[in-house]
């Protein structure tokens, strides 16, 4: 009974991690749209020296990452590769936020920090519910 919790306890991590990641590249995508969330960072990226196409290079691989491993993670295909591309997303939001306004409210990025912390030393061989699991096992 007890495995049958950890089988659960992968599946349930992550798909909420892969649904707040999807849809928050869902709404950078398709609700503001890519210029909308530049130009909600131009001007304290401007203030600082920030060129604009390091402001457009962040959050074209922001939106799309966490849109596109988002849904892997649901789907619990490639999971290893989406962690690490969401891990490399979380530091990069991390750096221009803390670059932007040290002292910065992470209510938001810190809980899917620890899902994909925890998701990370889960053991693969409790990802039962997977596309992974079906495919490549």
């Amino acid at each position: 009974m007890e495995e049958y919790n950890f089988i659960a306890a992968d599946l349930f991590l992550r798909c909420v991690a892969g649904l707040l990641f999807f849809f928050q590249g869902y709404d950078k995508l398709f609700r503001l749209g890519l210029k909308e969330v530049v130009k909600t960072f131009h001007y304290d990226a401007e203030s600082h020296h920030v060129p604009d196409f390091f402001v457009w290079m962040i959050a074209i691989y922001s939106s799309f990452v966490e849109f596109f491993c988002g849904l892997l993670l649901i789907l619990g295909l490639f999971k290893t590769w989406a962690l690490v591309l969401l891990g490399l997303d979380i530091i990069l939001v991390v750096f221009a936020f803390s670059f932007m306004k040290p002292m910065w409210d992470m209510k938001h990025v810190f809980p899917r920090f620890i899902l994909l912390i925890a998701l990370l030393v889960i053991p693969a061989q409790w990802g039962k519910f997977s596309l992974d699991q079906l495919i490549f096992k």
